[in-house]
């Protein structure tokens, strides 16, 4: 009673439009032309397709849902065996646990590991505070990959006079940032961490003539990867930008488990606004983990830093024998359009197929596929609680209307949705049935499974998927829950836009 993946090549689709993760809709290129042919690259150049997975089934039980794997895991019978042992030795039902960790064993290239600690960052303040402490104490080495680099501020300290600092101290630190993405960020701070002895990395440059590896307009690194010293990382939705460093909208205590922690600020403060009326404050998630796991973040970058041909680098100390941490089992998933099967669209897709009794999204962009569309709805009719928490105001406002394209279908399958107030939604988070959890830079779009390299965090395990249930609930009496009566009875205006929206969904 097991489904297999397979993903035969499906229909082209037109080049991405525009990436995600701008902080700001009045951002400005340095370079007006070159921005202005690449956007012209980014609509012509590309012809891609979302993969199809396409489903084999067989018998399945009286009142089971079907369950599949993809291609065979990189684990033995005795390491699969060891780990789900570990696992029962845990306090609590071990059912969903179990079933998950086999399908996530089966479905990705890189093994569970366990023994790792783990704990979620909350918004921009607690993230960068996480960030500059774990450089602050780093020993051997930095090494940072984001698609946005700025000179963000913490606590009154910016990360260039960190960085730099650290540098002078002896303290290797190399840095990757995405040419789209870090466009608009004074080319004098990269040149000042270059000056302190930082190895700084530019991603598949826009300007043709930059590039050395091939030229491709669409090929970006949306990651956001910390790793010190090999034994601590940091990944998520949050970019080190200058606009994350407001305070949240709310927050309160976090579980007694302490895995999620509180916002800055309260949620009976008026939401602040732009000129515009746009909210200002961006609401976001990261994980920090440690412990061996780490070695799976650390060889991501490490393989962009070969790809990217950059300078070389000391890699003596990058993957030293780390210590267990906690009991938390983690794995990396770093997709990338080079991979026959993007791993972490098959994992989304296994977990929601096999969920027994929840499904909790919360997305920044939600331009879901065919199939991912297909797969919620199919799993709330078969009785899951599928709940979906989306943005209400965007900076990125064709995609708010590109996924409301989608609430009529959904909610008349009973899944449930409500959208965000106050805030800009960034996050990109799931958590299955309390004990599968994910969080990292994917969006639930179509671009992160086709163009961008991307990164995720899978977390198997009570402790952390509970606190991702306590932040989606911590959510919601601040936002507007979209009821199907009155959804079916919305403006026509708004009708349109929707359906003119859906023209552009395959580029975003």
């Amino acid at each position: 009673m097991w489904r297999k993946l397979a993903v035969p090549s499906g229909t082209c689709r037109p080049g991405a439009g525009r990436a995600y993760d701008r902080p700001s809709s009045r951002r400005r290129p340095r370079h007006p032309a070159l921005a202005l042919l690449s956007l012209l690259a980014l609509s012509l150049v590309s012809c891609a397709a979302v993969p199809d997975v396409e489903e084999h089934v067989a018998e399945a039980g009286d009142g089971e849902a079907p369950r599949f794997v993809a291609a065979s895991g990189p684990l033995s019978e005795a390491e699969s065996k060891a780990i789900l042992e570990r696992l029962a030795e845990t306090p609590g039902d071990h059912g969903p646990l179990q079933r998950l960790t086999a399908i996530e064993q089966a479905v990705a290239e890189t093994p569970l590991v366990a023994d790792n600690r783990t704990r979620i960052l909350r918004d921009g303040p607690e993230t960068f505070r996480a960030i500059f402490e774990a450089i602050r104490a780093a020993k051997h080495h930095v090494n940072l990959e984001y698609y946005i680099i700025e000179d963000v501020e913490s606590d009154g300290v910016r990360l260039g006079d960190l960085l730099t600092q650290k540098a002078r101290e002896g303290v290797a630190v190399n840095v990757i940032y995405d040419s789209h993405g870090s466009q608009e960020t004074p080319a004098e701070f990269f040149e000042r961490l270059k000056g302190a002895g930082v190895a700084v990395v530019e991603y598949n440059p826009l300007d043709p003539l930059e590039a050395t590896n091939g030229y491709d307009p669409n090929a970006r690194t949306h990651r956001k990867i910390v790793v010190v010293d090999g034994a601590l990382g940091i990944t998520g939705g949050i970019n080190l930008a200058r606009t994350y460093e407001s305070g949240s909208a709310g927050g309160s205590s976090g579980p007694s488990s302490g895995s999620a922690s509180s916002g800055s600020g309260s949620s009976e403060d008026a939401a602040p606004t732009d000129a515009e009326g746009k909210p200002t404050v961006w609401r976001d998630t990261s994980i920090l983990i440690e412990g061996p796991v780490v070695s799976q973040l650390q060889a991501l970058f490490v393989a962009h830093w070969h790809q990217q041909e950059g300078p070389a680098i000391d890699e003596s100390g990058f993957f030293p024998e780390v210590p267990p941490a906690g009991d938390e089992v983690v794995r990396i998933i770093g997709s990338t359009p080079d991979s026959a099967i993007p791993r972490y669209y098959v994992a989304v897709l296994s977990a929601i197929r096999n969920a027994e009794a929840r499904v909790w999204l919360t997305a920044s962009y939600f331009v879901p596929t065919e199939q991912e569309l297909a797969d919620l709805t199919a799993a709330a009719q078969r009785g899951v609680d599928v709940r979906l928490l989306l943005p209400g105001v965007s900076d990125v406002e064709t995609t708010v209307d590109m996924a409301r394209s989608n609430y009529t279908r959904l909610l008349e399958a009973g899944v449930r949705i409500w959208e965000t107030q106050g805030v800009i939604l960034h996050s990109k988070s799931m958590v299955v049935d309390g004990v599968w959890s994910v969080i990292g830079s994917s969006n639930f779009d179509h671009r992160s499974v086709i163009f961008n390299d991307e990164v995720d965090a899978v977390v198997l395990g009570t402790k952390t998927g509970e606190a991702f249930e306590w932040m989606f609930e911590e959510e919601l009496p601040n936002a507007k829950a979209i009821e199907l009566e009155a959804w079916l009875d919305r403006p026509l205006g708004q009708r349109l836009r929707e359906h003119f929206s859906r023209l552009w969904q395959s580029w975003f």
